[in-house]
């Protein structure tokens, strides 16, 4: 879907949604660095409500292939990035999703039929991803920050950008070796480990 809209000169619009403390904003910024190694032209932003950690956050990342001026906050995304788990259901979630749009789930539920139930979806024009990148966080990086992690879902789910972009944009962000290797493995994991519902 992602490449399609690219090459008919179309902008991309992604929302995530997390709480703050969790690199909500880090993840959308990463995403648009990594769209500028590629050519496009992008615009990645946050909005908050109140400022204070564990409130919920969202970040937007905007790319294209033709230079934009469109400043608002994503208010119809093609692609809703879900990091924080205890989010879902919330009713704002899905808000203004595109036909045909897309959503990564972070969650521990494997059951796709739980997981629609869960986000109240009732469009059969939305695809929805899924995987534990908490778990997987968990396991490789030793803390549960999910957020790199479902950039590795975002980019073999949808291929808004590819993987090895994210993994220069990582070791650029994360100048202590150790740690970009970890995130970069944790990204690997997850675009293995995602699945469509």
């Amino acid at each position: 879907m992602v490449r399609k809209l690219h090459e008919n000169n179309g902008l991309i619009d992604i929302r995530f949604h997390g709480r703050g403390g969790q690199g909500v904003v880090t993840a959308s910024r990463l995403v648009g660095e990594a769209a500028i190694l590629e050519g496009y032209y992008v615009h990645a932003f946050p909005t908050f409500g109140p400022e204070r950690s564990g409130a919920p956050v969202a970040a937007f990342t905007r790319i294209s292939p033709k230079k934009f001026t469109i400043k608002t906050e994503v208010y119809e995304p093609d692609i809703v990035v879900i990091i924080d788990p205890t989010l879902i259901g919330k009713p704002f979630l899905l808000d203004g999703l595109k036909k045909n749009g897309k959503v990564i789930v972070n969650t521990p539920e494997t059951n796709g039929k739980k997981i629609i139930e869960a986000l109240g979806l009732q469009r059969d024009d939305i695809k929805v991803a899924y995987l534990d990148a908490t778990k997987i966080a968990v396991g490789i990086i030793g803390k549960p920050f999910a957020n790199t992690v479902v950039l590795g879902a975002l980019s073999s789910y949808t291929g808004i950008v590819k993987l090895e972009s994210l993994k220069e944009v990582i070791r650029e962000r994360f100048k202590d070796e150790e740690i970009a290797n970890k995130n970069i493995a944790a990204l690997e994991q997850a675009a293995k480990e995602v699945k469509e519902v």
